[in-house]
């Protein structure tokens, strides 16, 4: 299975910080936030990588390179537009393929174990839902006998991290832009979505302040 990581996002949410540095290489633990992703990749038996770039992306192409650090192959998909999340991934399919993939936000981080993850036919998504944290206390969506659905009391989080077939973009024009959150409740009406609960180490690293309490969590000023 190839995985794509959503590293096109201006942070605006995020500035300072990201005035000249893009979210996905601001430092946790002592490293750009991203490698951690690659790390766990890497570890799960991944090789190839896809990474959408648009803000200072030319940064992160320079320090990931072509990715033999991690003994992975990384192919990059350049955006001259905001595509937003659906839009990204759907200009990113002809590196993709024909067969399901992984999507994780460069956003978030986290301990998911990615090669545990898969996507069974005929489902076109795969999400891993957490806790709601305090920034998004209402959720997202219902997790129900292993399906994902809009309807319902107890809604989770969804974490940033699935597996999605390329059908589910197939309506989207390349480069077009476009909501995952669209495409997955399209899905979600027709019983096409699954998921997992996940009670792992899990951050979203969206504010300034977030990241700092991520990074006093492990030790470093």
């Amino acid at each position: 299975m190839k995985a794509m990581i959503l590293a096109a996002g201006r942070g605006e949410r995020m500035r300072p910080l990201t005035d000249h540095t893009p979210k996905p290489l601001l430092p946790v633990g002592g490293k750009p936030l991203i490698i951690w992703h690659l790390e766990r990749l890497a570890k799960a038996g991944f090789k190839e990588i896809v990474i959408n770039l648009a803000y200072l992306g030319e940064q992160i192409e320079q320090v990931l390179g072509d990715g033999s650090d991690w003994g992975l192959n990384i192919q990059y998909s350049p955006e001259t537009k905001a595509l937003e999340t659906a839009g990204g991934i759907a200009n990113a399919l002809p590196l993709l393929g024909d067969a399901p993939f992984l999507v994780v936000n460069s956003d978030v981080f986290t301990e998911i174990d990615f090669g545990a993850l898969q996507l069974n036919a005929p489902n076109l998504a795969h999400l891993v839902m957490v806790n709601n944290p305090p920034q998004h206390p209402d959720g997202d969506f219902v997790l129900r006998s292993g399906k994902v659905t809009e309807q319902g009391n107890n809604k989770l989080t969804f974490s940033g991290v699935g597996v999605y077939h390329p059908n589910l973009f197939a309506s989207v024009p390349k480069g077009a832009a476009a909501k995952l959150a669209s495409l997955l409740k399209l899905a979600m009406k027709d019983g096409l979505v699954t998921g997992m609960p996940y009670h792992g180490v899990w951050c979203d690293i969206g504010t300034p302040e977030r990241l700092q309490q991520l990074n006093d969590l492990m030790g470093v000023k």
